[in-house]
């Protein structure tokens, strides 16, 4: 693992395990929830089209008590992949997200926007990207847990190279 990558997992890690202290003090943190998981994703390098494995985390706020369907997501994911030429990519988005509840089903909608980075074999570019998707939350039966489905269209380009590419999730939910 990169040291980058050690530090992303290391933030993400405090974040997580200090909501719950900070949630003791009522009304100090909005309703939301925090995702991590495992993801997949069919992306672009520069010009080659390659698969890769990593994770992806979000954090969901859900300030308005006006809209309790409308959220603000910040979604972090890192992607790699070892070879002949290495490649690892970060993609750093926020934006909206719209969810509804099905019973034990929480479906959702998000349009995000950000930037890449990507670093190939030494060569680091940062394009912005546009993201596109959605999912699904399962209720399971522990209290505030939930497991996540979730899929989402990167768009980004490269000077003048368009890049389209795809991503998929599962893992844990806590919903705070």
């Amino acid at each position: 693992m990169s040291k980058t990558a050690a530090s992303v997992l290391a933030f993400a890690s405090l974040i997580l395990f200090s909501i719950p202290m900070a949630a003791q003090f009522k009304g100090l943190l909005p309703n939301g929830d925090v995702y991590a998981g495992v993801s997949y994703g069919q992306l672009t390098d520069v010009i080659n089209k390659q698969s890769y494995r990593g994770f992806e985390g979000t954090l969901e706020l859900l300030p308005l008590s006006r809209f309790p369907r409308l959220g603000f997501v910040l979604d972090g994911s890192g992607y790699y992949r070892r070879g002949s030429t290495p490649v690892t990519q970060y993609v750093f988005l926020g934006g909206p997200r719209i969810t509804f509840s099905y019973g034990k089903w929480s479906p959702f909608v998000q349009a995000l926007g950000g930037i890449r980075h990507i670093n190939s074999d030494g060569f680091v570019y940062n394009p912005i990207s546009i993201d596109a998707g959605g999912g699904a939350d399962y209720k399971l039966r522990f209290k505030k847990l939930s497991w996540r489905f979730q899929a989402d269209y990167l768009y980004g380009h490269y000077a003048t190279a368009r890049q389209s590419d795809y991503r998929a999730s599962t893992g844990p939910v806590w919903h705070f």
